[in-house]
């Protein structure tokens, strides 16, 4: 049985990356998706992909205009929506605050925020009631960096013990209408997540860290050792948004790989 079939669900930030995975999960389990997102090559790469198979729109999460179009493009192609999932981000290079020059703090936190907390504020906002009105779910991507540190730098992990926070808040508002519960994912093959214009890192995506390199620590310190894919956390997402999902909300499901199940007495392994 498909975990969405009927339903319509939103992916924000489904261009690339975890949310690209999540886009193509969601239409194997039978949803019919709609997606926003950010990029006009994006946009063009979904059609190319999808077709008709998807609603692509292009629009900035933060601006409250291009939410409420989003809004009434999919409900006057589907008339309902079922689930959003909020797949949205960007990173701040992991760079030590120490390192950032102060003039560039107030630009880099702003930046962001923005779109990491208040897209997230402004996505709900919009879609509570079309939400409400199926008994729908809210989805948020929070990450492993909102519990232990090292999983990005201040601003960054800022940012995502915030989704964290408001995962809980939005579940106490919402209820008993809509679900709210989130996914904290840590690592992920291919991520797409970019860098901050106010470091000069916007053309920079995660994945410019050398594979080798990069899984090589990541299975020093990871329980499991296979980095998983943008894919393979859709499941997650999937289940989230669906119907199926009958007990949590307010909750955020910590998808780390074992990485915060760390040794405390035994040595890392080589």
């Amino acid at each position: 049985m498909q975990m969405l079939a009927g339903d319509v669900v939103l992916v924000v930030g489904g261009g690339s990356g975890l949310g690209l995975g999540v886009v193509r999960h969601c239409l194997a389990e039978g949803a019919r998706v709609a997606v926003l997102e950010v990029s006009e090559g994006k946009v063009e790469q979904l059609h190319e992909e999808f077709g008709h198979g998807v609603l692509a729109i292009r629009g900035d999460v933060t601006e409250l205009a291009d939410l409420e179009s989003a809004r009434a493009r999919v409900l006057d192609a589907y008339g309902q929506v079922d689930a959003v999932i909020a797949c949205q981000g960007i990173f701040d290079g992991q760079v030590p605050i120490a390192d950032i020059e102060p003039e560039r703090l107030a630009t880099l936190f702003d930046e962001v925020f923005h779109v990491n907390v208040l897209g997230h504020l402004l996505l709900a906002r919009v879609f509570h009631d079309a939400l409400a009105e199926q008994h729908g779910a809210l989805v948020l991507t929070s990450s492993t960096a909102a519990y232990a540190a090292d999983g990005g730098g201040a601003v960054y992990t800022a940012t995502k013990g915030a989704i964290r926070s408001l995962v809980g808040q939005l579940a106490f508002e919402f209820a008993p209408d809509v679900r709210v519960n989130g996914v904290a994912p840590a690592g992920i093959a291919g991520s797409k997540l970019a860098g901050p214009g106010a470091l000069g890192l916007a053309a920079t995506t995660q994945d410019a860290i050398p594979k080798d390199a990069f899984l090589d620590t990541f299975r020093r310190v990871s329980l499991l050792q296979e980095l998983p894919t943008a894919e393979e956390y859709g499941p997650l997402y999937a289940f989230l948004a669906s119907r199926h999902n009958t007990i949590m909300t307010g909750q955020t499901i910590v998808a780390d790989q074992g990485l915060l199940n760390r040794s405390v007495l035994t040595p890392a392994r080589a």
